[in-house]
């Protein structure tokens, strides 16, 4: 699948400012622990994508400049970053959006895939090396599921395949819930815990049995359609292996989905961790809720920048709110982060200002700090307002706010 093209990034060393040396610390989901990241030479960063019928909502691009900015800081860094991403372009949820509005799924599936990118792109998010469908990636699914049933860590219900989450002797440990806790989350978030026949009402499925009206794949298990939480297991460990450094998604992919898919690979290969860290997203809320395709109260990207708001504003807005924090989006978050682009905008037009370096050393150890945005942007401020009769400093700041935050001034 085509990714979307990537920006510039500047070089902080080429424009004359030190080199960053504070490696990135982020909170680990599975640990409840905020730690330092220590990649090789290679970063190896995996994020769960969209299912493709409705993109994309201020919950999702929230989602993706989280991991935009560890995609940042990782280079600034000096590592490399293989950042692979996923879309579901087959799933429950689009196809019964194709059946309502009487569209070809595939159709549906590609229009929304290209919407996405385009919002990516507008807002300057880095795009992955690898994007990765899960219709391409159905022969990798079928090598896993047959790899867990070698290990006796697969059953039928029905023509359906299944997980016993019982294989797993460390399952839980990635979400770090309760089984009651994760029983109301299972059903609410795509399980089926009521099916009969199934060994634990936890077991997750790894493939549908096609059903009339539905597409369907040719496999050693029978005609039908991969389940969700295989599909990024498979993806993951064929392009970044196990034990690479961070899985992301928004909090709401904790459980079932990352204790699921981290479950799939470590019983099928036999090996673990399959990250090294889990990190999670908070949610954007509208109106008291939480911004969702089912609720139906979504602000959509696409929409804002149909209506004349730039891109910049809406990153800005976005990264005023610490990304692990749930927050509500308002009308007046877009104006207030208007407002703060342009006097941003326009300390970088003078002629001289504040020395930068100090203003590197204060972004970067923001977001080396659990990506703690909201100090970035503070010190962008107080560069921003303060005097100075540096001629480098407006350049070089520019730079900074443009290679750290991924802001354009």
């Amino acid at each position: 699948m085509r990714s979307w093209p990537a920006s510039e990034v500047p070089s902080l060393s080429d424009a004359g400012l030190p080199a960053a040396t504070r490696p990135l610390s982020l909170h680990d989901t599975g640990t409840g622990t905020t730690r330092p990241t220590s990649p090789g030479e290679t970063a190896r960063l995996y994020v769960c994508g969209i299912t493709p019928y409705d993109a994309t909502h201020l919950g999702h691009a929230s989602t993706y400049l989280a991991f935009d900015l560890v995609n940042r800081v990782w280079r600034d860094l000096g590592h490399r970053v293989h950042y692979v991403q996923n879309a579901t372009d087959v799933d429950d949820p689009l196809l019964e959006r194709a059946r309502q509005t009487g569209e070809d799924w595939r159709e549906l599936a590609d229009r929304e895939i290209q919407l996405f990118r385009d919002d990516m792109t507008a807002l300057r998010v880095l795009p992955p090396d690898r994007y990765v469908g899960a219709v391409e990636s159905i022969p990798l699914i079928i090598e896993m599921i047959e790899k867990l049933r070698g290990r006796d860590a697969a059953y039928e219900v029905a023509g359906d395949v299944y997980f016993p989450i019982a294989s797993d002797p460390t399952f839980g440990q990635v979400s770090r819930l309760t089984r009651e806790q994760m029983a109301p989350l299972f059903a609410e978030r795509g399980g089926d815990p009521d099916r009969p026949g199934k060994h634990d009402p936890l077991d997750a499925l790894l493939w549908m049995a096609r059903r009339p009206g539905e597409p369907g794949w040719d496999s050693p298990f029978g005609e039908g359609r991969p389940g969700w939480h295989v599909e990024c297991s498979a993806i993951s460990i064929e392009y970044l292996g196990m034990a690479f450094d961070v899985e992301g998604g928004g909090s709401d992919l904790a459980f079932p989905h990352h204790e699921m898919g981290a479950s799939h690979a470590q019983v099928a290969t036999g090996e673990r961790p399959h990250a090294r860290a889990y990190v999670h997203a908070g949610m954007v809320g509208l109106d008291g809720e939480k911004m969702s395709k089912s609720r139906g109260n979504l602000v959509f990207v696409s929409r804002l920048r149909e209506s004349g708001a730039d891109p910049m504003a809406i990153r800005t807005a976005l990264l005023a709110h610490h990304y692990r924090s749930d927050w509500e989006w308002t009308p007046d978050a877009l104006d207030e982060a208007a407002a703060r682009l342009g006097r941003w905008r326009a300390a970088a037009a003078r002629p001289s200002g504040p020395p930068a370096a100090p203003l590197a050393a204060a972004v970067r150890a923001g977001l080396a700090d659990d990506l703690d945005t909201p100090a970035a942007l503070a010190a962008v401020d107080a560069w921003a307002s303060a005097d100075g009769g540096d001629e480098a400093a407006p350049a070089q700041a520019a730079a900074i706010v443009d290679a750290l935050l991924g802001v354009v001034l």
